[in-house]
C-alpha cells in the first residue's frame, strides 16, 4: 500500500485487499436490490453514461431541474442504509466525528465516463469526500478550483481509495475512461466508484 498526493488529493493505492473488495461487492448487492441503478438526466438534456444509485439518508440526483440531493430513490422508496463495511473505510481515513450521510454508487460500463465537475451540492465543505474504486481501472483527471486550471491524470485500480479534502475539496475532477475488462472483480466487468459524503 502506498499513499500519494496529487494536486491535494490523497490517493491511497492498494488500500483495500482483494478479500475486502469481494466482501464490499457482496455487501452492496442488497443496496442494488433495494435501490436499482438508474441513468440520471442532465439539466442541459440527455443522460449520463454512468448509471448510479445511493445509500444513506440522502442520494445524489440529477434531472432537467438541476443537481441536488433527494431523500428517496426515483421509485419513491427511501434509500437503503450504508453498509457497515463501507462506513468502516470512512472511519479508517476520516475518523468517527461525523458519519457520511450519502454513499453515491456510480457504475461505469464499457465506454462510460464522467466529465470534469465539482462536488459542491453539500452544505458543509469542511468534511472530505472519500472515493473508493472497485473493478476496472479508471483514469482520474484532477484540476484546480477553476475549470480552466491545468489538469493531471492518474490511473486508479481496484482497491484504491481517494480522499478529497482541504483545499482540494472543491477541485474539478472527472474520469476520462476506464479499461473495460481489466479486473475480474465484477463478473460482467465495469468499474464501481463509491463516494462517501457529509450532506448537511
Amino acid at each position: 500500500m502506498a499513499r500519494l498526493t496529487l494536486r491535494g488529493f490523497e490517493i491511497h493505492k492498494g488500500f483495500l485487499p482483494l478479500d475486502v473488495q469481494r466482501n464490499l461487492i457482496h455487501a452492496l448487492r442488497p443496496v442494488l436490490r433495494a435501490a436499482p441503478l438508474f441513468s440520471p438526466e442532465v439539466p442541459g438534456g440527455g443522460q449520463m453514461s454512468v448509471r448510479m444509485t445511493s445509500a444513506g439518508s440522502y442520494g445524489w440526483f440529477s434531472d432537467a431541474k438541476g443537481y441536488r440531493y433527494a431523500d428517496r430513490h426515483p421509485s419513491g422508496q427511501a434509500w437503503p442504509q450504508i453498509p457497515p463495511e463501507v462506513l468502516s473505510i470512512w472511519t479508517s481515513l476520516v475518523g468517527g466525528d461525523k458519519q457520511p450521510e450519502c454513499c453515491l454508487f456510480n457504475y461505469y460500463g464499457e465506454g462510460a465516463r464522467m466529465g470534469l465537475h465539482q462536488d459542491k451540492d453539500e452544505a458543509d465543505f469542511s468534511y472530505p469526500v472519500v472515493s473508493v474504486s472497485l473493478g476496472d481501472d479508471g483514469l482520474l483527471r484532477i484540476g484546480g478550483t477553476s475549470r480552466k486550471d491545468k489538469t493531471d491524470s492518474i490511473w486508479l485500480n481496484s482497491g484504491d481509495v481517494v480522499v478529497m479534502g482541504g483545499p482540494a475539496r472543491l477541485a474539478y475532477h472527472g474520469v476520462d475512461r476506464i479499461r473495460f475488462g481489466s479486473s475480474r472483480l465484477l463478473p460482467k466487468g465495469g468499474r464501481v466508484n463509491l463516494t462517501l459524503r457529509v450532506v448537511t
